[in-house]
């Protein structure tokens, strides 16, 4: 018999959509997959480089649990200097990926019965890790038909007595959302006054259009102790199978992150660990992520102009991530019934909206982590496939 904890439990429904598209390919369907969380661009070749030369040496064998020096060092100093959140070495440690680090965290700071705030639209990973840790998820909808902005208003009428943690992602997958200085300086007000924990989930915050600005709540007055904050190499260079991210909190979180590391995942990958430290310090690696960026802002553009020239779409342009989240309402509200029709019938991979909440019925969120010409032709697919699918009046 399976443990309890896990029962409740779904699949992750990004990685079963991918699952599924795979298979489909394996049968010789032509799959395009808007459903990736991940670039589409290769890892940089100096930070391969720096991955072969630490192999090489021989730099091969078990890592401190927290991760190497140089690079807790490396990641500190860029805390300070682009985030200004004032924190040293000894606040960090490495993990393998920004999941693990979330994982961790929650599971330290959560007991049972205790709730945490999650802003909706949210991730798929939050809402199972809080119930592998019995805390009790309390959703905040940002609303589906605004501009999926979470309000300070919002937050206070869902504290109780037992509220211990929020989670806050910015830029926001699955929508794009970027919340503003003022936004994050009121959530932060409250959490202070409050005296609720943080989890600050940044891994996007490179991924950012139209001259807005990536503010961490770590960095407002007296939230350094109250803030977690979460951040990983995956997104910004490239580098979703290496497994690599970070946490920066107050000593003990991170001690007793430390100590659920230690007897779990012991440390990343100790090479993969040196190539991290080059991608952070490297000035290659800026060049690279800007030339990235500039690449995902115009297929931005590019595919929320296609989606809205579909009949009833509604889809507006994200100011972060490489996700849109497009309203399809009109034609199916369930929205794993019509991303099962749009694989099957048009060979188009989308994660269903319902996978980042309940009120997310009929949106379907699509990655724009593709070439230009996938991008135009799978919202060409979508739109003869539901010529045949019938809207609702």
């Amino acid at each position: 018999m399976l443990a309890e904890r896990i029962k409740a439990v779904k699949p992750s429904a990004t990685l079963e959509i991918t699952a599924k598209a795979k298979v489909l390919r394996g049968q010789g369907r032509d799959i395009i997959g808007f459903g990736a969380g991940e670039p589409d661009f290769d890892t940089p070749e100096h930070i391969k480089k720096a991955a072969y030369r630490a192999i090489d040496e021989g730099f091969v064998y078990y890592t401190p649990t927290v991760g190497i020096p140089e690079l807790r060092e490396a990641i500190a100093e860029k805390l300070n200097v682009e985030n200004k959140i004032q924190c040293s070495a000894e606040n960090i440690i490495v993990t393998p990926g920004a999941k693990q680090a979330l994982y961790e965290a929650i599971m330290v700071l959560v007991n049972p019965g205790e709730e945490v705030l999650i802003p909706s639209p949210y991730w798929v990973s939050y809402l199972p890790m809080v119930q592998l840790a019995s805390g009790k998820p309390v959703f905040i909808p940002t609303g589906v038909d605004g501009e999926f902005k979470l309000g300070a208003e919002q937050i206070l009428e869902r504290i109780t007595d037992k509220t211990k943690l929020l989670i806050l992602n910015s830029p926001c997958n699955p929508t794009g959302a970027v919340l503003g200085r003022e936004d994050i300086k009121a959530i932060a007000d409250i959490c202070r006054d409050k005296s609720i924990h943080i989890i600050s989930d940044e891994i996007y915050e490179y991924i950012i259009y139209n001259g807005k600005e990536h503010v961490s709540i770590g960095s407002f007055p007296d939230m350094e102790d109250l803030t977690i904050t979460i951040n990983g190499f995956s997104k910004a260079y490239s580098m979703t199978g290496w497994r690599l991210g970070y946490a920066s909190a107050r000593e003990d979180i991170l001690k007793a992150m430390q100590r659920l590391q230690a007897h779990s995942v012991s440390h990343p990958t100790s090479f993969v660990q040196k190539a991290g430290f080059v991608a952070l310090t490297s000035p290659e690696s800026k060049a690279q992520i800007e030339k990235m960026v500039r690449a995902f802002d115009e297929r931005r553009k590019i595919i929320t102009e296609r989606l809205i020239e579909i009949p009833e779409v509604k889809c507006s342009k994200p100011d972060g991530t490489f996700y849109v989240f497009a309203n399809f309402s009109a034609y199916e509200e369930d929205s794993f019934r019509l991303a099962e029709y749009l694989l099957e019938k048009a060979g188009v991979a989308c994660v269903p909206g319902e996978a980042f909440g309940e009120e997310c019925r009929g949106y379907l969120r699509l990655s724009y982590a593709l070439s230009m010409e996938k991008i135009t032709e799978g919202v060409e697919r979508i739109k003869r496939a539901l010529k045949n699918y019938e809207v609702k009046r």
